[in-house]
């Protein structure tokens, strides 16, 4: 595996949400934070990881944190709450001309899937490589070039909040599960969490699998 200095990581911090009851990314596993192990995951591949979020939450972990962006109709006080507002504050600081954007709640991401992925936008000529599933689009484990900053907070302004018509004129190469079965033969690399039950599930088979190692 190589570091892709052309490209920047920034993981999305997430707030408590409603199933869950707490921030997703500051759940534990394997002892630390799932947000910090995301980060440790990317820092050897990448040129530089940044957490998007609350520094107040997330300045403790050693890592970069930058604030989400007010845009569109928000305010400091009433800020807008899409994921979408994440991708346009990444594209927006970043100096890279790709950047991978990744959920902080994607405990089954390993550095194989990750490398190559980034070695698949390397020498991708699209504005977007999106993985995609039988679930559907994963826009939230995907490079953008920093160009598409621009497009992304006019569609922002617009009122529009969901990642996929913000970024529906946009160029995007697609790639499927069966291009990465080598990494991810049993398909949860990409299998985020929504509540407990997750949470339980995902520690389940780090302890299992740390014990098989």
């Amino acid at each position: 595996m190589k570091r892709h200095l052309e490209i920047s990581a920034f993981i999305l911090g997430g707030g408590a949400s409603s199933r869950m009851g707490s921030d997703k990314g500051l759940l534990e596993f394997g002892n630390e934070p799932l947000v910090l192990r995301t980060a440790r995951l990317l820092e050897p591949l990448v040129h530089e990881v940044t957490i998007v979020g609350n520094p107040e939450q997330y300045s403790n972990l050693g890592s970069r944190v930058i604030p989400d962006r007010t845009v569109g109709a928000g305010t400091e006080s009433n800020p807008v709450r899409t994921p979408l507002v994440g991708i346009a504050t990444a594209l927006t600081v970043t100096t890279s001309p790709w950047n991978l954007v990744l959920a902080c709640d994607l405990p089954y991401l390993t550095r194989g899937w990750i490398d190559w992925l980034l070695d698949r936008a390397a020498i991708s000529t699209a504005q977007i490589v999106m993985p995609r599933t039988p679930r559907g689009l994963e826009p939230l484990a995907a490079l953008y070039r920093r160009e598409c900053a621009a497009p992304i907070l006019r569609a922002l302004e617009r009122g529009i909040r969901k990642v996929t018509d913000a970024i529906s004129q946009l160029q995007t190469e697609y790639v499927d599960e069966a291009e990465w079965s080598l990494f991810d033969p049993e398909h949860w690399v990409l299998k985020n969490m929504n509540s407990p039950e997750d949470y339980l599930e995902a520690k389940s088979r780090l302890e299992n699998t740390n014990r098989g190692a």
